[in-house]
């Protein structure tokens, strides 16, 4: 009774034990610049994470491709990726407790079997990881129906499906267009793709939740504007823009990337968005690497979620991390209840703060005559900067050694922002977690090289060892 009466009491806590001691950890790991009022990483988050070298091989060519050429002379191999995910999502359950978001990516989940595929989010989700799987997203409904249903029942093995779609017009090879001049010709592939999904729910009740990757160029940057008016209604509830870097493999380096800055390119996305997107209210990690706003749509009109320039909103957002810190809100209405119960009892404050809170939404959102006929429709806008390989390789360097300052300004910045870092992989041979950016430029290449000799690949790699596009941070 004792043993049960104290399971009890940690299910409904608003955090698990071994994901507060997690978050202590990473405030305590963060450099001071970023340890301000509206930090969630360390506080709200461990942060997101990322599978690596379990199938780094890519059926699209991409300009640029973060993955190193000798990543296509690697075959997808099922048995390798189940054992490496298990392996990677136990270590990290381990370390940053239960409840995280992780992506399931390398090169194209979907060469994988759907079986495999789905194997490898169940394991994802017994280690306490919510998975989303990153993909070009050129396959059909047979498959996402396959990889949703349990094939011996037909009934579905997943209640929910997390998918981020890679579309823009530097990917080359797609079903049906195999090269792109502009980015509205992919529109009808972003819709096709979202609708599967809706059909999905239509047919099998398996709900889901879409976002919407896209590496920016100086060839695509002015097309941000249209490719949001255009998508933000064909059912993604995340856009996330990544500005190219020099990772990855050098002949797919085509452009003067760093001709524009981060500002143009968050400027062409409030443009699409159409209204001003409140970033800073929330952050996480470092604003030179991230960037996110919360908000939804009535209608047309986009209304933030939180407003930046209003102290009220940042009080509300001060109690609200004071009270529910990490806690999951996916969970039985009951526990969820007696968690929310306790988080407010620890945060008095938070209960009228909410409550003034919720009252200035509905007026932002034109009142609830317009909230009752236009039900609104969530939408979170991201971007995220990766860094380049050039002055990745020193700052990790320094990291390695045990530095924590350098005397090149540029390789100070790498190391404050990868001490930062948002979103990372684990390496559970050596009980590390790594920063996205070092993995992609220190460690991915010698990886491939080993599991080029593991899994040699049956068939003949491309011409010039095209792979997977950009990935998404959540």
């Amino acid at each position: 009774m004792l043993d049960r009466l104290r399971a009890l009491e940690v299910l409904t806590r608003p955090e698990h034990p071994d994901l507060t001691a997690a978050l202590e950890r990473r405030w305590e790991e963060l450099p001071a610049h970023v340890k301000t009022r509206n930090q969630m990483l360390g506080r709200r988050t461990a942060g997101c994470e990322g599978t690596h070298g379990v199938f780094p091989r890519c059926n699209l060519a991409c300009t640029p491709c973060y993955h190193a050429k000798e990543a296509q002379r690697v075959r997808t191999d099922g048995a390798h990726t189940l054992r490496e995910v298990d392996e990677q999502m136990a270590f990290l359950r381990q370390a940053r407790g239960p409840g995280q978001n992780a992506q399931l990516i390398g090169g194209e989940v979907t060469l994988l079997s759907p079986d495999e595929h789905a194997a490898a989010l169940q394991a994802m989700i017994a280690h306490g990881r919510k998975p989303m799987s990153m993909t070009h997203g050129d396959f059909d409904y047979a498959y996402l129906e396959a990889l949703a249903l349990d094939p011996t029942t037909g009934r579905p093995r997943f209640e929910h499906l997390s998918f981020a779609g890679h579309f823009d017009s530097m990917m080359f090879g797609r079903s049906g267009i195999k090269k792109v001049a502009r980015e509205e010709q992919l529109h009808p592939y972003r819709k096709a793709f979202c609708d599967m999904f809706a059909r999905l729910e239509a047919e099998h009740g398996v709900t889901s939740y879409l976002a919407h990757n896209m590496t920016i160029t100086p060839r695509n940057i002015d097309q941000i504007p249209a490719v949001l008016r255009e998508c933000r209604d064909y059912g993604f509830r995340m856009f996330s823009f990544q500005p190219a870097a020099f990772v990855g493999n050098q002949a797919r380096w085509k452009d003067a990337y760093r001709q524009f800055s981060t500002d143009a390119v968050w400027a062409r996305i409030e443009e699409g968005a159409g209204g001003k997107l409140h970033d800073e209210a929330v952050q996480i990690g470092d604003r030179r690497c991230n960037r996110t706003a919360y908000g939804f749509y009535v209608g047309s009109r986009y209304v933030p979620l939180l407003d930046q320039h209003d102290e009220r909103d940042l009080r509300w957002l001060d109690s609200f991390v004071a009270a529910f810190g990490g806690m999951d809100f996916v969970a039985p209405r009951a526990v969820t209840a007696a968690r929310v119960v306790r988080a407010l009892a620890r945060e008095p404050m938070a209960v009228p703060r909410l409550a003034g809170f919720g009252a200035r939404v509905v007026r932002r959102s034109g009142g609830m005559g317009a909230l009752r006929s236009t039900p609104p429709r969530a939408m979170t806008y991201v971007m995220h900067s990766f860094m380049d390989a050039s002055t990745v390789r020193p700052a990790w360097e320094a990291m390695e050694r045990g530095e924590s300052t350098h005397v090149d300004p540029e390789v100070q910045a790498t190391i404050e922002r990868l001490r930062s870092c948002s979103y990372a992989m684990a390496h559970p041979g050596d009980g590390r977690i790594v920063p996205a950016c070092a993995q992609h430029s220190v460690l991915d290449p010698l990886e491939n090289i080993k599991l080029m000799e593991l899994l040699p690949a049956r068939e003949p790699a491309g011409s010039d060892g095209v792979g997977a596009s950009a990935p998404l941070a959540s």
